[in-house]
């Protein structure tokens, strides 16, 4: 009789390889979070050392040759809004030292660019950890509408009252949206609240003055509105655990 043929074991196609586990993506992503938590906690603390008002008040354009002045009022301005300066105060500076065309214009400019550093940082160190917290019901919707409608979605954000502009920043930088919108909707969103705080700064010497006047009621306005959202808010919440 023939030998009976001898064949060698087939690798089966039922036996997976090595695979990554799962953990160290996990524990990678959240040191990247903490090194965004320790980043963000420098620049607060950093303000026991010095004040971006005070800087930017104190005699900045007689330290510097005036081309470099502005680039150096709009860094000064982004860094500020990165270690949680209340924009509202810089731009008070603003339109104390600079007056109201240029005062706008360097604020506006100062919030779009501590607004990217917001968003590279938030997007770089924190959106991996955080993206699995997304799918809720909730959040995951408002995930889906920030990368469906992005530059609609943040315009919105920026020009709502009251919401902090740092938990803007890193909530869309979390979410889906891509840079550029979110960029571009930002410059835009802020320029109406930029150019009351700051006019009402550059008037505050004349407030008989229609510029003052004016502005002053619009900020009235928009903290009422604030303080509106708020209780909202905290009347939904109380219904909400009620109910719940």
């Amino acid at each position: 009789m023939p030998e009976a043929l001898t064949t060698s074991p087939l690798p089966s196609a039922a036996e997976p390889g090595p695979e990554p586990g799962p953990e160290r993506p996990a524990r990678s992503a959240w040191w990247r979070f903490g090194l965004l938590v320790l980043l963000l906690g420098a620049c607060a603390g950093s303000l026991l050392l010095w004040s971006p008002t005070d800087l930017l008040s104190g005699g900045l354009a007689n330290r510097m040759p005036g081309y470099w002045f502005a680039p150096l009022f709009t860094l000064v301005y982004a860094v500020g809004t990165l270690a949680f300066v209340p924009r509202p105060a810089l731009n008070a500076v603003a339109g104390l030292l600079l007056g109201i065309q240029q005062g706008v214009l360097l604020a506006v400019l100062g919030t779009t660019l501590g607004a990217a550093m917001a968003f590279a940082l938030g997007r770089g160190l924190g959106r991996e950890a955080l993206k699995p917290y997304l799918r809720g019901k909730v959040l995951g919707a408002l995930d889906q509408r920030f990368t469906e409608q992005g530059f609609r979605s943040v315009l919105v954000l920026r020009l709502l009252p009251g919401l902090p502009f740092q938990a803007g920043n890193y909530g869309a930088a979390f979410s889906g949206v891509r840079f550029l919108p979110f960029l571009l909707a930002t410059a835009i969103g802020v320029v109406p609240t930029t150019a009351v705080y700051v006019t009402a700064a550059a008037s505050a010497d004349q407030p008989g003055s229609a510029a003052f006047l004016v502005s002053a009621g619009v900020i009235a306005l928009l903290v009422i509105g604030s303080l509106v959202g708020l209780w909202r808010a905290a009347a939904a919440r109380r219904r909400a655990l009620r109910t719940g």
